[in-house]
């Protein structure tokens, strides 16, 4: 088991950064009546959003870390997913000289946040079964390795990481292991979250993206140790959450219940269309999905892709990426968006 050192991974620069203090972080009780705001150069007629944004965007916070079972300490939110990705680059990795891991098929946000950072970015595929392979992950590692990246559930194949190999490489690599739940609403698994107190190394990525429909705001969580928060919070934007999306974000999660039900709704929706592609002649394979999608292996992925396009349907093909030849992923619509589909695979 590794000997875990966040300070050995943080950035020089980063360590002695002194960060922006906004006019906000000053006088933290911007919502105040009785005071009469004269110190950030707004527009002083109210219109909703002349004022600046809470730049810690408590409300949110505290609202999440409720229903997370978390606590706003260890929560950093950003301007979608890709900000707190970015923003965990730019504190832990110099560019140049660290490298990040990935795992192919995987989001494809990894790679080219490691390019604008100039980070290497080194890959091992996952098994035919989508599953990451240990012992070469750790054969890839050096004394620059800083971040793992776990997509899990994974986008594109669906599936959820085994837990035991989770936990294997969490006591094993010796830098940040980032675990990506934008899925994790529609899994049976548990969240990582509840073992982030055990592992000072695991940071959680989670969006209201997927399951609370709110792709529009662009709203990304982090959860992670109080230490890595903080620094984090350092470098962010001091405004990066504006005062719309927190609006918005406010009140679908004071709609929770509203959101499981839909949540659910799209479970079900899911099940049912994996029980109509058996059906459907030129599906070789379904593969197993945590996801609001579904993969599937065909006889032509692009054939069928414009197929499907010609009758009005889009989808994904992913038959580019890694162990995804001739894949196309279906995303779970409506029940009348569902019943289109399997309409026009049988048909074509």
């Amino acid at each position: 088991m590794i000997q875990f050192n966040l300070n050995n991974l943080i950035r020089e620069n980063i360590k002695s950064l002194k960060p922006y203090s906004s006019a906000r972080d000053e006088y933290k009780d911007a919502t105040s009546k009785e005071m009469i705001f004269l110190d950030a150069n707004e527009n002083p007629f109210e219109n909703g959003v002349n004022r600046y944004p809470d730049p810690q965007q408590h409300n949110v916070k505290e609202l999440l870390a409720d229903i997370k079972n978390s606590n706003k300490k260890n929560i950093l939110l950003g301007n979608g997913s890709d900000e707190v990705l970015d923003l965990i680059f730019r504190a832990f990795c110099e560019p140049n000289t660290d490298n990040i891991i990935t795992l192919p098929p995987t989001y494809g946000m990894y790679a080219v946040l490691a390019n604008i950072n100039a980070i290497e970015n080194r890959t091992v595929l996952l098994t035919e079964d989508f599953q990451p392979k240990v012992e070469q992950i750790l054969g890839e590692v050096d004394a620059n390795s800083k971040i793992l990246f776990l997509c899990s559930p994974n986008n594109p194949s669906g599936n959820s990481f085994s837990t035991k190999i989770v936990e294997e490489l969490l006591h094993r690599f010796n830098g940040l292991v980032v675990i990506d739940e934008a899925y994790i609403d529609f899994s049976e698994e548990k969240s990582w979250l509840e073992k982030l107190e055990k592992f000072p190394n695991l940071v959680i990525t989670q969006t209201l993206s997927k399951a609370y429909g709110l792709a529009g705001i662009r709203l990304g969580v982090c959860y992670a140790s109080e230490e890595i928060i903080s620094i984090l919070n350092r470098i962010k934007p001091p405004y990066n959450v504006n005062e719309l999306t927190q609006q918005k974000a406010v009140e679908r999660l004071l709609k929770i219940d509203e959101v499981e039900k839909e949540v659910s709704e799209i479970i079900n929706q899911r099940n049912a269309l994996l029980k109509a592609l058996k059906k459907v002649s030129f599906i070789k394979i379904i593969y197993p999905t945590d996801c609001n999608f579904v993969l599937v292996k065909v006889d032509d992925a692009t054939k069928r892709y414009n197929q499907l396009i010609a009758k009005g349907i889009v989808i994904r093909n992913r038959t580019t990426q890694p162990l995804c030849e001739n894949c196309l992923r279906f995303t779970i619509g409506t029940q009348i968006e569902n019943e289109k589909l399997i309409s026009v695979l049988t048909a074509i």
